[in-house]
């Protein structure tokens, strides 16, 4: 018994270390503070959302590490900076949601020769902004929507799939970015300093 006490708490030993979860992957912070400001001339800048998450399949926005709903209005706190003026500035948000679509996988012999995508999501942004006087009347406004997607393979690791979903919340803000900054200088220009 002696001589198998040390191959029993190897392998415990091992058993417990392959059961640990791997670390979730350290992800970085979606800013926007590296891009220069769009200072307007408004007393100040407010976020709204006309958007509501549906918070259940088939959507999963609010599962994602960063949700687009975040995502959207991180970008309005680091890109629109107010520099006064008498009216104010709006920033709507309409979209921020993800579509997951899960593929039926092949169970068949073959099957084990090939991996097939499981998953595809669907991500769209949309937001306003709007330029509001004393009265509440809307004097101009500038508006921008993007769309991704992307899939997933079956054998995606749980930090691969962290990752993925990052990647696509991160590349679809870039495409808002394009277009909303756009948006700005040609249909607002009268409030940009």
């Amino acid at each position: 018994m002696k001589r198998f006490k040390p191959i029993l708490i190897a392998l415990i030993a091992f058993g417990a270390t392959a059961c640990e979860t791997p670390p979730s992957p350290k992800l970085p912070e979606l800013t926007f503070t590296h891009l220069p400001p769009l200072t307007l001339a408004v007393s100040d800048i407010e976020v709204q959302y006309s958007f509501k998450p549906a918070m259940k399949e088939p959507y999963v926005d609010h599962v994602f590490p960063v949700p687009p709903q975040k995502a959207l209005r991180q970008w309005a706190t680091d890109r629109l900076k107010s520099r006064g003026g008498t009216e104010r500035a709006r920033f709507v948000v309409i979209d921020g949601s993800i579509k997951e679509d899960k593929f039926p996988i092949d169970q068949s012999f073959s099957a084990h020769f090939k991996k097939e995508q499981s998953e595809r999501y669907e991500a769209s942004v949309e937001a306003v902004l709007e330029f509001v006087d004393a009265n509440g009347i809307v004097k101009g406004s500038a508006n921008a929507k993007a769309s991704r997607s992307t899939t997933v393979r079956e054998d995606a690791s749980l930090n691969d799939r962290e990752k993925l979903k990052f990647e696509l919340v991160e590349k679809l803000m870039a495409d808002f970015n394009a277009e909303m900054e756009k948006n700005i200088r040609r249909y607002a220009a009268n409030w940009i300093r």
